[in-house]
C-alpha cells in the first residue's frame, strides 16, 4: 500500500468520519535520462538568465506572474500564504448529484479513502446511502495547501475521492469543427443508426480492466526492447506498425457507403463472437 498523503475526516451533515487518503494512481511511465551521445554521460539542465546567459542560483530565483510579454508581478512566499485557504483537514460535503451529470472531462485524479476503526460504520452508511440513491457527493477539500473540488464516489466496498477540475481548467470547444448535435442535420440514416446499434450490442461486454486486450502493449514492447539491448542483442524492430501507416487515409478522404462498411463490421464482429 502506498504512503498516506492526508489524514482528516469527512464532514457529512453532523456526522464526522475519520479517514486516511491514499493515491489510487500508480504511474508507471517509462522514464529516460538525457545523455551525451559521445560518452553516455548524463546531461544536466541549467537555470540561465535569458538576458545575460549567466547561470542563476536557486537562492536568487523568485516567482513571477506575467501580466503581458516582458511585464511581471513578483509573488513571494508570504503572498501565497496570505491567499491560502484554511487547511481544515476535512472533506466538507456540500451537495449530492447524479454521477451522470458530471462530464467525464472534469474527473482529474482518483484517491482511495480508508476509514479509521471508529469511523467504519459511518463510512459504510455514507457509502451505501450514496450507492442506493445513485448519487455522488460533491465536497471541498484542501490537500497540500490547495483547495480542490472533489466527488465522493461509492465503488464496491470503497469510497473513492475523485479530484475534479474546475471549469477554468478546461478548454472550450467553440473553436472545434464538430457535427451538429441534431442527428437529422448530420445526414445519418435510420438504417445506418440501426446497424451501428447492432454492432455496439455485439461488442458490448462487462468491463474487465485486467483483460489481456487492454494491456499496454506499447510499454511491453519497449521494455522487451530495453531487455534485449541490455543483454547485448541487436534489435532491428519492435513491432509492425508499417501496415497501419501505409493504409492510413489522408485527411478529407470520403467514405462512399457507411452502411456497407457497418454491415461488414457487423459480420466480422459476429464471426469473432461466434
Amino acid at each position: 500500500m502506498p504512503h498516506a498523503i492526508w489524514k482528516g475526516s469527512i464532514s457529512f451533515g453532523l456526522v464526522t468520519i475519520p479517514v486516511t487518503l491514499y493515491p489510487a494512481e500508480e504511474r508507471r511511465d517509462l522514464t529516460f535520462r538525457m545523455l551525451d551521445g559521445r560518452d553516455l554521460a548524463p546531461v544536466k539542465q541549467r537555470r540561465v538568465n535569458e538576458r545575460t546567459g549567466e547561470e542563476v542560483l536557486w537562492e536568487d530565483i523568485v516567482k513571477g506572474f506575467e501580466l503581458e510579454e516582458g511585464r511581471f508581478v513578483v509573488v513571494a512566499e508570504e503572498d501565497f500564504r496570505a491567499a491560502d485557504v484554511e487547511a481544515t483537514q476535512t472533506i466538507d460535503v456540500i451537495a449530492a448529484v447524479c454521477a451522470e451529470e458530471i462530464d467525464p472531462a472534469y474527473f482529474d485524479k482518483p484517491y482511495y479513502l480508508e476509514p479509521s476503526r471508529p469511523g467504519r460504520k459511518a463510512y459504510a452508511l455514507l457509502r451505501e446511502t450514496l450507492k442506493r440513491a445513485g448519487r455522488v457527493a460533491l465536497a471541498k477539500v484542501v490537500i497540500r495547501t490547495r483547495q480542490h473540488l472533489a466527488a465522493l464516489v461509492p465503488d464496491g466496498p470503497l469510497l473513492m475521492l475523485e479530484i475534479l477540475r474546475y471549469p477554468h481548467e478546461l478548454r472550450g470547444i467553440d473553436a472545434l469543427d464538430l457535427p451538429a448535435a441534431d442527428v437529422a442535420e448530420t445526414g445519418i440514416t435510420d438504417d445506418e443508426l440501426a446497424i451501428a446499434t447492432q454492432l455496439v450490442e455485439i461488442i458490448s461486454r462487462p468491463f474487465d480492466p485486467a483483460a489481456e486486450e487492454y494491456r499496454d502493449t506499447y510499454r511491453d514492447a519497449v521494455l522487451a526492447l530495453i531487455k534485449h539491448k541490455a543483454e547485448g542483442d541487436k534489435v532491428t524492430e519492435v513491432g509492425a506498425g508499417e501496415a497501419a501507416a501505409e493504409g492510413a487515409e489522408g485527411e478529407g478522404a470520403e467514405v462512399v457507403d457507411i452502411a456497407a462498411l457497418l454491415k461488414a463490421s457487423l459480420e466480422a464482429a459476429r464471426a469473432r463472437e461466434a
